[in-house]
């Protein structure tokens, strides 16, 4: 594999790191809140029971997607999949925060869950996340030039790889790194919008490349390889990150801790 080539895949290994890694944290949260109001013991069960969800389903998941990544049905709906919750997510952390934080006390007295109904919702919550990540990874690494390696389903092996390590290292996230990125998230709140927001961007450049497929021909197909479109692609997305880390206002240790 020539250099310039492995670069590129570093690259896109390191955005997907960054990525995995915010987005497990918004899923750890989302996890722990659903089950915080069962008893410890059973607390831990349904979170174990989650992580073994989760394996199993992203990596499903990814099996299922190298298949389809050339059909550019599939490519469109994964484009407007991504861009969907991105954009709801950002609505209604922007939005109907307030209208959230009004209810929460009502919500706080209908009846929980019990033991076995949580980890279902878990399992179902599992399914969403892999579908999430997958789909970022895959919008991510489908523009890749071919490294060259057997394909592994109708995916390139270089491009499969870079999207199983990095589906992998989000869940190794979640699992042993979650508590560094949810303080993260909560002494810097932007970032997760910012993490939707790329979410978002990502979203954009599977429509593109879906645009330039050759049985839709809407853009050239050499737009979307080209390296005007890459430069513009991560100056982009650098600046989203920048701009959620740099514009988050810092949280007081008291509010973070309500």
């Amino acid at each position: 594999m020539e250099l310039s080539i492995l670069l590129e895949y570093g690259w896109i290994l390191l955005v997907l790191i960054a990525l995995e890694g915010l987005l497990a944290a918004d899923n750890a949260l989302v996890l722990a809140i659903m089950v915080k109001h069962l008893p410890e013991e059973q607390r831990k069960k349904a979170l174990f029971y989650g992580l073994v969800g989760a394996f199993f389903f992203r990596f499903a998941s990814l099996f299922a997607i190298s298949f389809l990544v050339n059909v550019w049905q599939v490519q469109a709906i994964g484009a407007v999949y991504l861009l969907f919750i991105a954009l709801n997510h950002i609505f209604r952390k922007v939005m109907v925060k307030k209208a959230d934080e009004s209810t929460e006390a009502s919500k706080a007295s209908k009846k929980k869950s019990g033991f076995w109904t949580t980890v279902i919702k878990v399992e179902l919550a599992d399914i969403a996340f892999a579908v999430d990540s997958i789909l970022a990874a895959v919008a991510l690494a489908v523009a890749l030039p071919d490294s060259g390696l057997p394909n592994i389903g109708g995916l390139d092996g270089g491009k499969f790889l870079v999207i199983f390590a990095g589906g992998l290292i989000g869940l190794i996230i979640m699992r042993f790194a979650a508590n560094f990125f949810v303080k993260l998230l909560q002494s810097k709140p932007g970032l997760e919008i910012a993490a939707f927001l790329i979410v978002g961007w990502v979203g954009v450049k599977l429509a593109v490349y879906t645009l330039a497929h050759p049985d839709l021909a809407i853009l050239s197909e050499g737009f979307a390889k080209s390296p005007e479109w890459k430069i513009t692609f991560y100056v982009v997305l650098i600046l989203i990150a920048a701009g959620g880390w740099f514009l988050s206002k810092e949280k007081s240790p008291q509010s973070q801790a309500e």
